[in-house]
């Protein structure tokens, strides 16, 4: 792919932000963007500077609701040169999201590629840990036009956000709400695409969940409403007395999240046994009471490990290890993000270099 390079000139860009990022409200100087067309394919590849974005009031995505996107970070190692972290499952999976949404793949090796070029442009952004660059690339329809059908046209847009914690207390325990009454998603549905609508239908129950004080809410599955399915931000596991960590098997209504396959095949490499498995809600809070679950986290690439110390279920509460994170919550968020910033040997390949030019 041939992309087009609109830099700014380096008295036109914006200061580079060193503390206080937040998560998601500060974005780099410049971005990808490209359109596509039926017929014609992908076209009009180029990095240019941070703009807004031009959109018609028929426009498809408004109307339907197709759009996409991803999320990924980019970490600055100890020697300077960045590392990006498994881009190629995020690839897949973006496309495996417009399949299912009914919108046109983009070569991976090309988005890969758009992202590369970005990354090294405003490589600067790019802050010192714990602190790290997030990626976001979306596609959404804009063919100027109603009517129930797929739109003829999109357009693809990557940005670029330096980022601190996404949650408020670090790596604290959060507390989380189980949903008992609302859904977010069927077999059979959208849940196993990074959507747009998938969150959209979370925002209700979880501004409720945060009026009772929790941080984020724990779906339940849409046909019996007992199986644990994945939190809002993150998917969810549990620690079996300090050696066995299991998280709900994939059933289609399940986001296949990047970091929670990371820690699948990490687990077993720091000598835990992990599983997959069907997880009763009824079993696991009387586990977790019992204290045959001994920690509790979620994993995903904005928070990457966050340990979980409280879960609100029917108006009673259970405390996870005195609402402390555990052992093997530490063990694992440390051995993780010690391979994303270059700090340890990564024995796995998931890292793509960028190095300095």
């Amino acid at each position: 792919m041939k992309i087009r390079m609109d830099a700014l000139a380096p008295e036109k860009r914006k200061p580079v932000p060193t503390a206080d990022f937040g998560f998601g409200q500060t974005f780099t100087d410049h971005m990808f963007r490209q359109r596509y067309q039926a017929g014609a394919g992908w076209q009009d590849a180029a990095v240019v500077p941070y703009e807004l974005i031009e959109i018609a009031p028929s426009a498809a995505v408004l109307h339907y609701g197709q759009s996409i996107f991803e999320g990924f970070k980019v970490y600055r190692r100890p020697d300077g040169d960045l590392n990006l972290f498994r881009p190629w499952e995020n690839m897949k999976r973006f496309n495996a999201s417009a399949q299912r949404m009914a919108m046109p793949e983009v070569d991976a090796e090309d988005h890969l590629s758009a992202v590369v070029r970005l990354v090294e442009l405003d490589r600067a952004w790019v802050p010192a840990a714990p602190a790290s660059l997030y990626v976001r690339p979306v596609m959404f329809a804009d063919e100027r036009a109603l009517g129930v059908h797929a739109s003829n046209s999109y357009s693809h847009f990557i940005i670029l956000s330096p980022v601190g914690t996404y949650f408020k207390e670090g790596f604290r325990p959060v507390p989380v709400y189980i949903s008992d009454t609302y859904r977010r998603a069927v077999l059979g549905g959208t849940g196993a695409a990074k959507t747009a609508g998938n969150y959209a239908a979370s925002l209700y129950v979880g501004a409720e969940a945060r009026k009772l004080g929790y941080s984020q809410v724990l779906w339940l599955d849409a046909i019996e409403g007992r199986f644990v399915e994945e939190v809002g931000a993150m998917n969810i596991a549990f620690v079996y007395e300090g050696r066995r960590i299991a998280t709900p098997a994939l059933s289609g209504s399940i986001l296949p999240g990047v970091t929670r396959d990371s820690l699948l095949k990490l687990g077993p490499h720091l000598g835990y046994e992990v599983t997959e498995a069907q997880i009763d809600v009824h079993e696991m809070l009387a586990d977790v009471q019992a204290g045959r679950i001994t920690e509790v986290f979620g994993c995903g690439t904005a928070a990457v490990i966050a340990p979980v110390g409280r879960l609100g279920f029917r108006g009673e509460d259970v405390i996870i290890n005195h609402n402390e994170p555990g052992p093997v919550t530490r063990h694992l968020y440390q051995a993780l993000t010690d391979i994303q910033y270059g700090r340890a040997p990564d024995p796995f390949n998931w890292t793509l270099r960028v190095s300095a030019s």
